[in-house]
């Protein structure tokens, strides 16, 4: 556990830029002493503790998750009167940022969309995926590792996560190009420090695409997966609309990039710091499922997102009115000592680290945490085993012990912006 002491009513969490690039010392402070905790400047209550944290997941009917991708700043759309804001929250929808993404609904809307999208990605498709990664993790390193460095962020692992979705998704390998092209591109971050909500629902350059596939299939069915995906139903057997299909197979890309492409980067860059480990790892590769459990428990990239409170509730001895927005920092509660032992030190045999939170829990689990973990298992063995050694380059990252970092100016991720790797070939490779 970091010993440092702070203050929590002096930190601004959400605009304090040490605290986002280093947040181990905020996250322990608090698990330890304020696991539910209301900051004075937005009214928010922060929740970092592990139980709680899981009390919040598992009540979709009291915490919403309409403001999820929002910020600390929420201007409500309507006046707050009654006891109850479930049907408000729904009527004013519209109002709220991402509002027509799956992560962003509640039941009974999450439950049809949710069960349309898990047809998307069922055992037998994942299993099915999994010759395309091994093979396109080759086909990366290919051109990556000749050079004997890189820059690992945009040269691997933005690509690898669009095409392993595209892929699941049945997108025709002629339209790759297209979609790294559309995708693999900077734009604004989600949980920014200067409070920047975004209205603009950036997937939107995607529902074109995805509708026409749709409508074209509906049209003439085919054997392929994009077929599957058109004439897919929800639970009562409705045809859903084009679109609310598009928006579904487009989420997948925005999690993809969200969560497995900072997970590579975050993999790499302790595997990079740490030689002995990067070592037994390359020895025993049969390790690598638990070192990225591990990794995830430490160091989540999504850190937290937003709920909102639709009726009146009490949590951790505080009580929460209606219209009471709730940050949940489920990257912190993997932190938390009363789950696990020595929680600052990484331990890749530790027996509980896939009781992590850096997926979620309950109806909003990342459906697509078997792709992620996939993508990062079968990127890190290729690498290891077709590497001597991965280490930081020291020309932009500097010295061992003097290091700087370039990374995602948010208080909702934790990730590399780049991350600069150098490589030693196995010979013979």
């Amino acid at each position: 556990m970091s010993t440092v002491e702070i203050d929590p009513t002096a930190i601004d969490f959400f605009t304090d830029a040490e605290v986002a690039e280093n947040t181990a010392p905020y996250f322990d402070h608090m698990t330890a002493n304020h696991p539910v905790w209301r900051e004075s400047k937005y009214g928010v209550v922060i929740v970092t503790g592990y139980e709680e944290a899981l009390k919040v997941y598992h009540h979709p009917e009291i915490y919403s998750s309409i403001n999820r991708t929002g910020g600390p700043v929420l201007d409500l759309p309507f006046e707050l009167v009654g006891d109850d804001l479930t049907e408000l929250l729904e009527q004013y929808r519209e109002h709220f940022p991402q509002n027509d993404q799956i992560v962003t609904f509640d039941p009974p809307m999450h439950t049809d969309h949710r069960a349309l999208l898990m047809g998307l990605i069922t055992p037998k498709r994942l299993k099915e995926n999994e010759e395309f990664l091994k093979v396109t993790a080759d086909r990366f390193l290919d051109e990556l590792l000749p050079a004997g460095q890189s820059e690992f962020i945009w040269g691997y692992a933005k690509r690898y996560a669009i095409l392993a979705v595209a892929d699941l998704l049945g997108v025709p390998e002629s339209d790759h190009p297209m979609l790294i092209e559309l995708l693999a591109t900077k734009g604004p971050v989600l949980g920014n420090l200067k409070l920047q909500t975004s209205h603009h629902n950036t997937l939107e350059r995607l529902y074109g695409y995805f509708i026409e596939k749709i409508e074209e299939r509906r049209a003439n069915p085919t054997e392929d997966i994009l077929t599957g995906m058109a004439l897919a139903t929800f639970p009562d057997g409705t045809l859903p609309e084009p679109i609310d299909v598009a928006r579904i197979a487009s989420n997948l890309f925005a999690a993809g990039n969200e969560t497995t492409v900072q997970l590579l980067g975050i993999s790499l860059a302790r595997l990079a710091e740490d030689q002995p480990l990067q070592d037994l790892l390359r020895e025993n590769t049969a390790l690598i499922p638990k070192f990225i459990e591990e990794v995830l428990r430490i160091e989540a990239p999504i850190r937290g997102s937003f709920r909102l409170t639709k009726v009146a509730t009490s949590i951790g001895g505080l009580d929460l009115a209606p219209g009471t927005v709730v940050m949940l920092l489920h990257g912190a509660a993997g932190r938390d000592a009363r789950v696990f032992d020595n929680p600052a030190e990484f331990d890749v045999n530790r027996a509980n680290a896939r009781q992590h939170l850096a997926f979620g829990r309950g109806i909003h689990t990342c459906p697509g945490a078997p792709l992620a973990r996939a993508e990062a298992v079968f990127s890190l063995r290729r690498l290891l085993e077709r590497t001597e050694r991965i280490e930081l380059s020291e020309e932009h990252h500097g010295p061992a012990g003097d290091r700087r970092w370039d990374v995602m100016p948010s208080y909702k991720f934790r990730g590399h912006n780049t991350l600069h790797l150098t490589y030693t070939e196995r010979e013979g490779n």
